[in-house]
């Protein structure tokens, strides 16, 4: 499983346009040079992100790209919707059947539970973080601090007025 090098250059480029803040543009030949890919490539995938609604385009000596909306209104599970789609769509079993008309697995099938599981963790993720967030935190490690169990007790600092445990 992995995203596609589409999702992971469209993001890359939308990041540069949010660099530039809500009052200025970037060409293609800048965003290009600043992420080492070619001119055409960058404009296909500023045309996603454009059909998308997530830039903005202006022509012109002083034309070039600007979000479309507030970087906190930019939602990364939006983006990468947009330029690749989910990890697992819920027709996927439906498309990979083999040579049979059906899965023979389509009834309680776990491995269709596993990928649902993945999606919905994934989703979790992506849907919660904004380009704002990604802008603010950039070069930070920590940006998304994933849960592998359930909270212990370390995770809480005691209340010193009633004793009772309270979230770090």
């Amino acid at each position: 499983m992995k995203f596609s090098s589409q999702e992971e250059y469209g993001l890359r480029c939308l990041m540069e346009v949010g660099r530039c803040g809500p009052d200025a543009s970037v060409t293609i030949p800048e965003i290009s040079r600043k992420e080492g890919l070619t001119e055409p490539y960058v404009a296909k995938l500023l045309m996603v992100l454009r059909r998308g609604g997530f830039i903005n385009s202006t022509r012109g000596h002083s034309g070039g790209y600007a979000l479309g909306r507030p970087a906190t209104a930019i939602v990364i599970g939006e983006v990468l919707a947009v330029l690749g789609g989910r990890l697992y769509e819920d027709d996927f079993c439906d498309r990979h059947v083999g040579q049979l008309q059906t899965c023979t697995h389509a009834s309680g099938c776990s491995i269709k539970s596993l990928w649902n599981r993945v999606q919905v963790a994934v989703d979790d993720v992506v849907n919660n973080i904004t380009l704002a967030d990604i802008l603010r935190d950039e070069g930070h490690q920590d940006l998304i601090q994933v849960r592998t169990s359930a909270p212990s007790r370390k995770d809480f600092q005691t209340d010193h007025i009633g004793g009772d445990p309270i979230p770090r």
